[in-house]
């Protein structure tokens, strides 16, 4: 008697391989995105042999408090990856229908290809009133969703982990009531949000890790940061706030403004985990308002250096393509979706190589806005990832050309992107610093061993 799982007849003889690979990627993609984000938020290394016991040990805080969740599949998603299969009876079968019991494992997906959601809509443009409060009615399209799912989605700029810790603080109330993360809404209702998400306060500690420090006066600091410091720490549980540039910072400079409050004294602006090169930092309130303001007039001049894939073909060029975060990997950000910020980067040919690895280009990039992974993003772009930017496309390992074949294969496990340049006129006495930082030994190292020297 054949199974009631079994496909149905006439097509037992289909290949399930599509459907295995779909569901294997997909596992992969969310494996990958988990470790990027822990490795983020907390400083621990995916490729360390503890790992597997360091995320068990930061998994709720990073559920809590990272920019990271899990996509939420859509129904077309589930239909597409689906692994379950159901039969009442075969198609032609001399066994009614109605005679076949109930499938033990049904498809809770099988009816659902013609009752599709509609897709929500994005409040891109959704602004707070005197008292800091935004107002929305959840859509027609938000019948059935969960509360902090719909909010996700609503408002693109907040993530799924922030909308969860706006409810949990009672910042956020539904037809004028408290309302929990996992209520399912009918559309229609009122949502009000009272103010940001408001993390707990953390207690950064100094620690004496050595730090370069370019430039120094009673105002401010201009620091050289190394590649896989991260410049301040989440919020969360202090063990894991540990080695971040503001526990250094705490530990060498005197002072520090507090305009970034208990979690980011000092900082102005930030550097990805993995760039090196300068990050300016304030002593005082009072220049790190006038610092934010000339990061926000776009009146001081940043420069980075950057190897890519491939040549550009271009000797420079302006690139104004509005980022915005992807909606799907939260990790990333992305180019392609509409209602993204302003991000403009001016680009300049350094030097074209052809290599036995094949053709890369080293190019100055001069950025106006500081969006996040600006460069790395319009690279992508452009088509030409940074190298060793796993996120945004960059392989792993670099193969030799088949000319060349006797070389082993090389990997750069940072982002070859370095902070070189920093020009800006003191914010108190009005001195125009111009400060210069060479590439680190790992970048010019991994340049001579790709141009086989």
């Amino acid at each position: 008697m054949p199974s009631k799982n079994m496909l149905p007849k006439g097509q037992r003889r289909r290949s399930v391989k599509a459907e295995y690979r779909a569901q294997r990627t997909l596992a992969q993609e969310h494996e990958a995105a988990r470790k990027a984000a822990v490795e983020a938020n907390f400083g621990v290394d995916p490729a360390a042999d503890n790992f597997d016991q360091a995320f068990e040990a930061t998994e709720d805080e990073l559920l809590k408090t990272a920019d990271f969740m899990e996509p939420e599949l859509t129904i077309e998603e589930r239909i597409a990856t689906n692994n379950w299969f159901t039969t009442k009876g075969a198609t032609g079968s001399k066994v009614a229908a109605e005679t076949h019991d109930a499938p033990r494992y049904g498809n809770p997906y099988a009816n659902l290809a013609e009752a599709v959601r509609p897709e929500v809509p994005v409040l891109d443009d959704l602004d707070a009133d005197e008292e800091g409060v935004r107002t929305l009615t959840a859509a027609d399209a938000a019948k059935g969703m969960r509360l902090d799912a719909y909010l996700a989605k609503a408002l693109p700029d907040i993530s799924r982990a922030r909308v969860i810790l706006l409810i949990d603080n009672a910042q956020v109330t539904l037809d004028g009531k408290p309302a929990k993360a996992s209520l399912k809404l009918k559309g229609g209702e009122i949502i009000e949000i009272e103010g940001d998400p408001r993390p707990a306060p953390l207690n950064a500690t100094p620690e004496d890790i050595p730090l370069s420090i370019v430039y120094e006066d009673d105002d401010l600091a201009v620091i050289d940061k190394p590649s896989g410091m991260m410049v301040h720490a989440g919020s969360g549980s202090t063990e894991h706030n540990r080695g971040t540039l503001v526990n250094a910072l705490l530990f060498h400079l005197s002072q520090l403004s507090q305009v970034g409050g208990d979690l980011r004294p000092g900082i102005v602006h930030r550097l990805d985990k993995q760039t090196s090169g300068l990050i300016v930092v304030a002593k005082n309130d009072s220049t790190h308002r006038k610092l934010s303001e000339m990061f926000s007039s776009r009146d001081l001049r940043k420069v980075y250096i950057a190897l890519v894939h491939g040549h550009i073909a271009e000797d420079g060029g302006t690139i104004r393509l509005p980022i915005a975060r992807d909606l799907v990997r939260r990790t990333r950000m992305t180019t392609k979706r509409a209602g993204g910020r302003t991000a403009v980067s001016n680009f300049r040919v350094l030097e074209r190589l052809d290599t036995p690895y094949g053709p890369f280009t080293l190019v100055e990039v001069h950025i106006e806005t500081g969006r996040t992974h600006q460069i790395r993003v319009h690279m992508q772009a452009l088509g030409h990832s940074v190298v060793g930017d796993f996120l945004y496309g960059a392989p792993h390992n670099i193969q030799p050309l088949k000319s060349a074949i006797k070389r082993e294969p090389l990997s750069l496990e940072r982002n070859f992107l370095h902070a070189a340049e920093l020009e800006l006129d003191h914010p108190r006495t009005g001195k125009h610093l111009a400060l210069r930082s060479d590439l680190p030994a790992d970048l010019t190292s991994f340049l001579a061993q790709l141009r086989g020297q």
